[in-house]
């Protein structure tokens, strides 16, 4: 009997937990190429309920000594952004399994790269909220919300908004015990898929990772013996595969 119980407790939990929206940003990190101006981002809704987003933009600004914050966007009366990223719309109301988008529109001068915070946070519609529904429907949707447990989960993604004139320039500095790539150029290039693997065993591997090296910053790891490093490096629309042995 207990069994039975603890069987039904987890049913009903299992039900509750994953009632509500549950929205995929798709990737995390987003380029805007020096020649475009706008970028489509797509939302996803894989829940059983829809999906109300706040999308919050704010600039990531680097100290002297290179630690990031984030800072609001300044924006003019009329709310748009006089210099920086902006998202339109920047209320979306995503159906349950369903799909929205949302244009991210730089304005600003392009003289050099720019780094910015994208968050979609889903919300119970309030009327300050400005979403297109009525005191009705609100009701509606924060009762039927009620009826389970509902984790809304937020996303928060990164958005590089290259130069105009991008250029690419990175210089490897390789030794037998040490390799090092230094970003010459203007704008972001990124080791992706980076994995260290055993030379005698091809299953051994480490965690495989993403970095992105900003423009005048270095990437380098140390070399181990009887190791093999595999990695990608892109630069803008270039991809090269690249293998380290060290022996």
């Amino acid at each position: 009997m207990k069994r039975l119980l603890w069987v039904c407790v987890l049913f009903v939990c299992s039900l509750t937990v994953q009632a509500g929206p549950q929205i995929n940003v798709g990737t995390v990190y987003d380029y805007l190429d020096g020649d475009k101006s706008t970028y489509l981002k797509r939302i996803f809704n894989s829940g059983d309920s829809t999906a109300f987003v706040k999308v919050n933009v704010l600039e990531i600004v680097y100290d002297t000594d290179g630690t990031p914050k984030e800072i609001p966007v300044t924006t003019s009366a009329g709310g748009a952004s006089r210099n920086g990223l902006m998202a339109s719309p920047a209320r979306l109301i995503v159906p349950a399994q369903g799909m929205q988008g949302t244009r991210l529109l730089y304005m600003g001068e392009r003289d050099r790269e720019r780094y910015f915070r994208v968050r979609f946070v889903p919300v119970v519609p309030e009327k300050e909220d400005e979403f297109a529904v009525s005191g009705e429907e609100r009701e509606d949707y924060k009762k039927n919300l009620s009826a389970g447990v509902n984790v809304m989960t937020g996303f928060g993604t990164v958005f590089f908004v290259r130069p105009k004139d991008a250029r690419f320039e990175s210089v490897v500095s390789e030794t037998d015990k040490r390799y090092e790539l230094r970003n010459n150029g203007n704008t972001v290039v990124i080791i992706d898929e980076f994995k260290s693997c055993s030379l005698s065993n091809e299953s051994e591997c480490g965690a495989t990772t993403k970095h992105h090296v900003m423009a005048g910053k270095t990437y380098a790891f140390d070399k181990e013996k009887g190791r093999e490093y595999r990695f990608t490096l892109i630069e803008g629309d270039s991809k090269k595969n690249l293998k380290i042995v060290s022996r």
